[in-house]
């Protein structure tokens, strides 16, 4: 992705902000990729939550980076899935944020945690071993 200039603040850099709606597009095309998108969970009455969010900034991002965010999992999600991310640039190869965001399966009905899918740990653990 691009970072766009009305993302950008009085100094030039990226927003702080953005970088946690940067890392829910990497998180929303990865469960993509894995052939399980969110909308497949709705459909299911399954919502995604965020819980906990934490990012360290290391270099800031620019108008018009092309950036590329690493997602990865350290673990099959039970009732939680915790997601991590390290960030690049073309014009760079230094880190510019790592972060980790927790978010939790939640039944869209009663508002209550709940397991994932049962589909959608297949299709994590497919991803895995291809």
């Amino acid at each position: 992705m691009r970072s766009r200039y009305s993302e950008t603040d009085q100094m030039g850099y990226v927003y702080y902000g953005r970088y946690l709606e940067y890392f829910e597009v990497a998180r929303t095309e990865m469960i993509r990729s894995v052939g399980f998108p969110y909308q497949k969970l709705e459909a299911r009455g399954i919502m995604l939550p965020v819980v906990e969010s934490h990012v360290k900034y290391k270099a800031p991002l620019f108008y018009d980076d092309e950036i590329l965010i690493k997602v990865q999992l350290f673990g099959m999600p039970t009732v939680k899935l915790e997601t991590y991310y390290e960030m690049f640039t073309k014009r760079s190869d230094h880190l510019h944020a790592i972060g980790k965001v927790d978010l939790c399966f939640m039944n869209e009905s009663t508002r209550k945690p709940c397991r994932a899918p049962e589909e959608f740990i297949n299709c994590l653990s497919d991803a895995i071993k291809s």
